[in-house]
This record gives structure tokens, sequence and C-alpha cells, in this order.
């Protein structure tokens, strides 16, 4: 008889210090990714997408000893705390579901690893304890997590083993999958495996947690070189810095066949990590030292400013101007900005229409102290109902859902600043969110971006050297300012 495998997804990574909170309906609809899906809606409403779900469920398609019991998928964006009633929802749905499914083999679940609700800080961990409560400690459970997890003892404890995603910009996700389903294997036919797991002492901020080459290619790549055949797995979560618990920052896990030889690798990796601290490029600009800095590249093709602190990938309002009124003051000419939510004026291009042009304010909704809408005239240039297709590699095979937005042209004496305006917040990770509009990028002097360091899957083409600022947002990249009540005293905190 074939093992029968009930597989389900819960995704949000919760940003403590943001207001907004997700509800129900925040998991309910799409946005980058697909709406909650239930039942047989899982494995096509995931099919072709870079989602950890739909790589496992691609490598069990493929065994014939699996059958595949599909019960829950749904993600909703970065956000504050998920709301109680959300976390009780949708974890009593998979709970139900994977009983009234009994008898199971294993549990494959497509997981964060940062969620904090109203009334946990360790969301996942607290899942996990009522899944062990609900089916025992004997059933296998197999989980993939973000690479930003902030991993506490319990997830280890409470879960057979665990995978992570090794780059960041994120292209393994549906990879973290297979190497999950490869755990699963494993598990199911026989395997017991040893677990350790290491806390490092310090918080990496996002935009320095770039995998693509410098410090962390260095830490990643001496992974690689310790998982060979994946006959000790072991992995690195970097930790997700906006979340104010006793669990965040990076750690260690690793798996084997007898404890000293998981000790002994996870304190190889523990040690490399600790001998690279210091090569981490945690540095950030002003938004005026930002654009002067691109200014004075200009001529040698596109360059990308990364408006780190508002990213909505990471609970950032997407509506702060402190990079826009910076270009402004610069006087750049072609320039574009994106992505930034304003629902209210993206219905007002709708009113009007192209080539409208309307009086009004733009952004600055956020509630954070230091920013403020911009009050100007734009101008109308095209309009759309926000249903993007992705072209990068990250996000190929998903489509963005911006609601209604439209490309405006900020109507200002010395500069010339076009910027994609959504109702949703979105993430500027992908060139098509410009193409879209008819934005020539190769065109355009400098590009900024709404995101902290996903945008550079896809926008690296453009400008390979791009220029991290900090900008005043609710993502908070720097942490001088930051006061965490949670995190434990002896942690680092490593800023510009």
């Amino acid at each position: 008889m074939p093992y029968r495998v009930a597989v389900a997804g819960f995704q949000h990574e919760t940003n403590t210090f943001a207001s907004n909170k997700a509800d129900l309906a925040e998991f309910q609809k799409a946005d980058s990714w697909p709406e909650l899906l239930v039942g047989d809606e899982v494995a096509p409403g995931l099919a072709r997408m870079n989602i950890p779900l739909a790589g496992f469920i691609n490598a069990a398609r493929q065994d014939s000893e699996i059958e595949l019991i599909p019960v829950l998928w749904c993600a909703a964006e970065p956000s504050g705390h998920v709301t109680t009633a959300a976390f009780e929802s949708i974890t009593g749905q998979i709970r139900k579901a994977l009983q009234s499914n009994k008898p199971l083999d294993a549990i494959y679940l497509d997981l964060h690893g940062a969620i904090v609700t109203e009334d946990f800080d360790d969301g996942e961990g607290e899942f996990l304890r009522r899944l062990r409560g609900d089916l025992g400690h004997d059933i296998p459970i197999i989980v993939s997590l973000d690479l930003h997890a902030n991993i506490s003892s319990e997830m280890v404890e409470l879960t057979t083993a665990m995978t992570i995603f090794r780059t960041y910009p994120h292209l393994d996700m549906a990879l973290g999958g297979e190497r999950a389903f490869k755990l699963l294997k494993k598990v199911l036919s026989g395997w017991k495996p040893a677990k350790a797991f290491r806390s490092i002492p310090f918080l990496l901020p996002l935009h320095a947690q770039f995998t693509g080459k410098g410090a962390g290619a260095e830490l990643y790549q001496f992974i690689e070189n310790h998982n060979v055949n994946d006959d000790l797995p072991m992995d690195i979560a970097l930790g997700f810095t906006a979340a104010d618990t006793p669990y965040t920052g990076p750690s260690i896990i690793a798996y084997g066949e007898d404890q000293s030889q998981v000790d002994e690798a996870a304190d190889k990796i523990s040690n490399c990590f600790l001998s690279l601290k210091d090569k981490f490029q945690t540095g950030l600009l002003t938004p005026d030292e930002g654009v002067m800095k691109a200014i004075g590249f200009l001529g040698q093709g596109p360059q990308v400013i990364a408006d780190v602190q508002d990213n909505p990938g990471a609970g950032g309002s997407s509506d702060t101007t402190g990079l826009l009124r910076a270009m402004l003051d610069a006087g750049v000419t072609a320039g574009v900005l994106g992505i930034m939510a304003d629902p209210l004026l993206a219905a007002q291009c709708h009113d009007v229409g192209v080539g409208g042009t309307i009086i009004g304010s733009l952004g600055g909704k956020s509630g954070h102290p230091e920013d403020f809408p911009y009050e100007g005239i734009f101008k109308v240039i095209k309009l759309s109902s926000g249903a993007i297709p992705a072209t990068g590699e990250m996000y190929g095979g998903s489509t963005a859902q911006l609601g209604l937005s439209a490309l405006v042209r900020v109507i200002h004496d010395r500069a010339e600043i076009d910027i994609v305006i959504s109702s949703d917040r979105i993430q500027c990770l992908d060139q098509s969110l410009f193409r879209h509009f008819g934005v020539d990028l190769e065109t355009r002097s400098v590009i900024g971006v709404k995101s902290t360091v996903h945008y550079r899957a896809d926008f690296d083409e453009l400008c390979a050297n791009p220029i991290n600022i900090a900008s005043p947002g609710l993502f908070p990249c720097s942490f001088d300012d930051i006061v965490y009540m949670k995190l434990p005293s002896n942690i680092e905190k490593l800023s510009h």
C-alpha cells in the first residue's frame, strides 16, 4: 500500500513593529501568491510556481509509493501580527482535515518560521504543539522553512526534520520542497535522525543577508561543501529581524545518524558563521546620499536604488515618500519609482483617465513619525486592473495582484519621475511590474524599488551594484533606533 502523506501550508512573515494586522481576509485573497486553497484546489492552484509545496508535490507525484492528501495552503502579505481569529481558523481547518483523513503515515508542512500572533511569539511552535497533541509523537512531521525563519528549540523538538531555503533572493523555494520530500522518504524508510540546533548570537539586517556574493555566498558555499549527497542534512536560517521575540536571529540545524556527528557538524557551521560576522555588508546611505551616488554613475546604464525599509514583503507600508522626495530634490530626470501603494490615488487616476491630471497627495500614510504625504500634481500615463504575470526567475508562474493601479508622472519644475501606484501592497521584485505599464527600464536613469533584496533576482541584470538607502519606514534595517523588548540580552545587533 502507498504511504498516505498529508500536505499543508501556512505562510506569514510577521513584522511586530508594523501596526497593520493579518486577519483571515488577508489569507483568503490573492496577492503575489494565490488565495487560500483547500483540498483538491491545492495542487492545481500552485502548479508551476516557485513555492515549497509545489516542489514537494511535483517530487511526490513521481513516486509510486506516495499517496498525497492535500489539505490546505494559504499565505498573506507580510504585516503586523496574525490575528487570533485567523490563526485559530487556519490551524483549526488543517487539524480537522488531518483528523478526518486518518490513518496517515506522515505530514509535510510548508511553513515560514516567523509567524507571530496576537497570543504567541512562536506561531509555528504553537501550531506544531497542537498537532502533536492531536496526532502523537510517532508520526513523522517534515517541515520546510523560509531562510528568514526565527527558529525556536520547540520547533526542532516537535518536528522530525526541517529544510530551509538557501538563497536570498529565494530562487530555491520549490527546491526546498523537493529537499523536504527527500528527507521524508529517508524517514519513511526507517531513518530516525539525531538533531542538533545552534543559535547565532547576533542579528543580521536583511539587506546584508544577500547570498549572491560576499559573506552570504561564502557561508552557503560552506554548507554545500559539507552537505555531501544529503547524508548529513544541515541548514541555516538567517532570521527575520523585524520580529521582536525571544527566538529572533540566525540559527543552525543539522541531522544525521548519531548525536556526536550532528553536534560536530553544527559546531563547524556555527564557527564559520561567527568568523564571517565582520564581512557582512550592513552599510546604508541616506536617501539624498543614495540619489547623489546614483547620479554620479549616470551614463553607465540604469542605477537601481532600493528603499529597503519600506519593503511590503517584510511588513512595510510601501507608501513612504523619502526616496521620492530625494529624487525630486536632486532633479532626477527619466526616473521611475515603484510600487507605491495608495488606493485612493489609484482610484482617482481611474476616475480622471489617461491624460488627466490630479492635484492631491501620495503616500505617507504609514504612521511613521518621520514620513508624511507628498502633495503635488500627477499626470496619468497608463491604467491597469493590476493583474500582472511575473516574468522573473523568483516569481515566474505567479500573477501579482495590484488592484486598481496606474503609472503617473509627477509634474515638477526640475525633475521627471514616473511612479507605479497600486491599490494593494506588492513588493517591487519583478521587472514586469514596470514593463506592464510600458516603462522601458533600459532607458531610465534611476530606478527606485520598494524591496530589500528579492528585487536583485530580476534587476541585477540592469544594475549589478544597487544602492541601499535607509529612508524612514516600518521595516527597520538599521537597528540604531529600534527598541527590542523580548530579544535575549546577549544578542549583538550588527548595524551600519
